[in-house]
């Protein structure tokens, strides 16, 4: 099934699309897709996903934090769909932190990002919900959110921030896990 749906990655176009609402959020394809992301972001080792990335300019997104080899400190989850989000509040406080994309492969960046957002969503069976996240987590929603908004994390890089391959960013932090 992955086959049939891969990851666009940066240089295609409908990553540039902002995505229209979801008007039935149970209508059997929206539900297709939900499974096709749910196990694209669980195979491509991500912790999160949205349907723009899989070339559906759907506002729907999956929260999917979890340890695992391209983020190893991340916390546990179970996987989030969230779908027409709206951010209600963000806090003043930013927090400076390292990213990378299924749909940039290959690069890290350390990105501003508000530490805290309160967010108003839809679930799968959609069903109103409102949730606070913190940290790496608001980290996550605000990056698949930038997708829904046809960004990327790479527009987001001040002209002075360093940009890591994968392989350096992952001998960085290994690294460090050594030292403390």
């Amino acid at each position: 099934m992955l086959e049939e749906y891969p990851i666009l990655t940066v240089g295609d176009p409908r990553l540039r699309v902002r995505s229209q609402p979801v008007i039935d959020s149970q209508d059997p394809e929206l539900q297709r897709l939900i499974d096709i992301l749910l196990e694209t972001v669980q195979a491509a080792e991500g912790v999160g996903i949205a349907a723009p990335q899989l070339g559906y300019p759907q506002r729907v997104l999956v929260l999917a934090s979890r340890p695992n080899p391209r983020y190893p400190q991340a916390p546990w989850m179970d996987p989030l769909v969230v779908i027409n989000p709206q951010t209600l509040a963000v806090s003043d406080q930013l927090a400076r932190g390292w990213e990378g994309c299924l749909s940039v492969p290959g690069q890290r960046g350390e990105v501003d990002r508000h530490h805290q957002v309160e967010v108003a969503y839809l679930d799968r069976q959609g069903q109103p919900q409102r949730q606070v996240w913190q940290g790496f987590v608001a980290r996550v929603y605000q990056h698949e959110l930038d997708h829904l908004e046809g960004r990327l994390f790479i527009d987001r890089l001040d002209p002075e921030a360093e940009v890591l391959s994968e392989s350096a960013y992952q001998a960085r932090i290994h690294s460090e896990e050594e030292v403390c």
